[in-house]
């Protein structure tokens, strides 16, 4: 049977219902949280579907924690990566090796973090996952010894291995591992108490399952395929979290770096980290934030120029406009129970649904 549909609302937000659950009775996603703040609020949260479908269908709640697949690049490694910059611990232009000698072989002696931060390294777009090996010190070793398919600086060439390298800068040049770190500088300070990697045991009952490995459903497992041979914990995926979370998280961030008294960025690093800039086919990045490229779904219109997020494989999506300090989350687990969902018609429709919204607040706000 289909999830029941929320009551008929009156706050102007009947038609996110009415989006999210045609999605989730198409089967394209079980279901799905969403969290969209507006001028500093939280305007519009709703639960919708189911967290499991098989064996059984198990409702979602709000505070169900999922496999945020490539948020994890976002919201731990570039904000890490960029509380070292702000430190002067690490150098967004200095070459990678600097830091991780053995970085330098097979022709990326050159490369930058910058670089590395706006996929624009030349590096692949992932490890050799056909060839059988495990453990993070081989992944790690792996990323290191990867030769280049672009040469630096030419093109926009998204790539986990940047985001992997990135990862292992962090604990370089810290001396903390990367889920060490960001736990005591990023999600303790925040208050983001369901935010970390490889997720407890005592949380499992509310962790949404993603797929099938080995003919069992995974459930607290990192679905990427790279990040769990690395063990579940990596610079590119690994990450699990909550809507409410995300909302602390993108908080922080329209508020120019600081949440509740928590200094997690200066105001001038987030500027810099989210200002977009032009890389060679046309694709506008930030550093590690996508701004408007083919993965915006949309969103880079909707919000406006300034705007910047990020998208996850999982389903993930988190959206932020400073200018308005508004911005959308939205959860699902789109591979389950299949592997065979798809996410994109809801991000489309969403992005259709908050431009209409926009528009509409604006032209009531030049009336007022």
């Amino acid at each position: 049977m289909p999830a029941a549909a929320p009551a008929q609302r009156s706050d102007g937000f009947a038609a996110f219902d009415a989006t999210a659950q045609a999605e989730i009775e198409s089967g394209r996603i079980p279901g799905a949280v969403i969290l969209y703040g507006e001028n500093g609020k939280v305007a519009y949260r709703e639960t919708l579907g189911s967290r499991e479908v098989a064996p059984e269908r198990v409702a979602l709640t709000p505070d169900t924690i999922f496999d945020i697949a490539s948020l994890t690049k976002v919201v731990a490694t570039t904000t890490a990566v960029m509380q070292l910059v702000e430190a002067g611990r690490l150098d967004l232009d200095s070459p990678v090796a600097r830091y991780w000698p053995a970085f330098a072989q097979n022709g990326k002696a050159a490369v930058t973090v910058r670089q590395l931060l706006t996929h624009s390294s030349g590096l692949p777009a992932d490890l050799d996952l056909v060839t059988r090996w495990d453990g993070e010190a081989e992944g790690l070793a792996r990323a290191a010894a990867s030769g280049l398919v672009k040469p630096p600086g030419t093109q926009f060439l998204y790539s986990d291995v940047n985001f992997i390298v990135l990862g292992e800068l962090v604990h370089r040049i810290s001396g903390e591992p990367l889920d060490r770190y960001a736990q005591a500088h990023i999600f303790a300070p925040l208050g983001m108490a369901d935010t970390g990697f490889r997720p407890p045991a005592a949380r499992l009952e509310r962790i949404a399952a993603t797929d099938r490995e080995d003919g069992r459903m995974r459930q607290g497992e990192v679905q990427d395929p790279t990040a769990f041979r690395m063990g579940g914990i990596a610079g590119h995926a690994g990450l699990f979290s909550t809507a409410d979370d995300l909302a602390r998280f993108a908080e922080m961030l329209t508020k120019g770096g600081t949440l509740d008294g928590a200094r997690i960025l200066r105001p001038e690093t987030v500027a810099q980290m989210t200002r977009g800039m032009t890389l060679p086919g046309g694709a506008r990045r930030g550093l590690g934030w996508d701004v408007s490229s083919a993965y915006s779904a949309g969103m880079d219109r909707a919000f406006g120029p300034d705007s910047y997020g990020h998208t996850g494989y999982t389903g993930c999506l988190l959206w932020i406009d400073p200018d308005t300090s508004s911005f959308l989350i939205v959860l699902t687990s789109r591979l389950h129970p299949d592997g065979r969902g798809n996410v994109m018609p809801l991000r489309h429709a969403f992005a259709r649904l908050i431009a209409e919204r926009r528009g509409a607040v604006a032209i009531a706000s030049t009336r007022n």
